[in-house]
């Protein structure tokens, strides 16, 4: 007697009509989840940003090209950008070696030093800038001494890299931690143990494994600080031409109800944040052919 798989009861059409990428799914079926995911992200994401482009382009292409060229423009775009990348590669450094002090040391306080790294995340900017205002100003508690030299931190292109390094912390810390956590300290012992000097097991054998997350950590700061405002709007003093940033330039053409003018920058600052989300994409598909994910 012969007996009937589960595959011989299944008539022969009904098989191979099956798609095979086809899965069970305990959310509702692919059409209604991706109609409902297509609708939330055109209403957050997608109109909006078309919306900006198209707005910008109500102006004459000839306009369009002096607004986001000026001088004005090109000064708050090289003080943006070039403090967002001094920020973001000072936290590269002092991020990572303060997530490597994190993961590898334990000391009293640890646990309360681990949730401060996460502070730019909760405290509004706002808050952060009046707060580094008030420590950096020539009669602040830190930048009094400063000041004893000739120094001025606020009100400088200085005060704004540190309010940037500020808000950017945490994507550094957080990127490099978990990929620490996972090296043993067995692998630094072996190199030394094989003779490997401290200087060759960091770049031969702890760097090749957290280069990856480094890059990636850096990209997201720098990201993170090209796009801030509240934090810096108090410590840069807002001079055109010297500490005015791009987001605080469009904010002054709000206020004048240029909204094209403002729109035309806020393209130009998206194009960069494109450019940015891919890098970013491209750092973390490297990661993952790195390590095998």
């Amino acid at each position: 007697m012969s007996v009937l798989t589960s595959t011989d009861a299944v008539p022969h059409q009904q098989l191979q009509n099956k798609e095979p990428w086809v899965k069970k799914s305990v959310l509702p079926g692919f059409g209604l989840s991706f109609g409902y995911s297509t609708l939330y992200a055109s209403l957050l994401v997608f109109i909006p940003l078309a919306a900006l482009i198209v707005k910008s382009f109500g102006l004459p292409l000839d306009q369009l090209w002096d607004v986001v060229s000026n001088k004005r423009a090109l000064a708050s775009y090289r003080l943006t950008f070039g403090a967002s990348f001094i920020g973001a590669l000072i936290n590269l450094i002092f991020g990572f070696i303060l997530a490597w002090v994190l993961v590898r040391y334990k000391f009293p306080g640890k646990r309360i030093v681990d949730a401060v790294v996460d502070l730019p995340f909760a405290l509004p900017t706002a808050v952060a800038g009046i707060a580094l205002t008030a420590l950096y100003a020539p009669n602040g508690w830190i930048g009094q001494w400063f000041a004893l030299f000739g120094i001025k931190i606020a009100y400088t292109w200085i005060g704004v890299t540190i309010a940037l390094t500020f808000i950017g912390l945490p994507f550094v810390v957080r990127t490099v931690q978990p990929v620490l956590a996972d090296l043993e300290a067995e692998v630094e012992e072996a190199a030394a143990s094989l003779g490997a000097s401290r200087w060759q097991t960091f770049t031969r054998v702890l760097l090749p494994a957290l280069l990856p997350s480094l890059l990636t950590g850096f990209a997201l700061a720098f990201a993170r600080a090209i796009g801030e405002y509240g934090s810096v709007v108090f410590i840069s003093g807002n001079m055109p031409y010297r500490t005015e940033i791009t987001p605080l330039l469009i904010m002054t053409k709000l206020e004048q109800f240029d909204y094209a003018g403002a729109a035309a920058l806020g393209s130009v600052m998206l194009l960069f944040s494109f450019i940015l989300l891919l890098l970013i994409n491209l750092l973390q598909h490297w990661s993952h052919k790195r390590t095998g994910g």
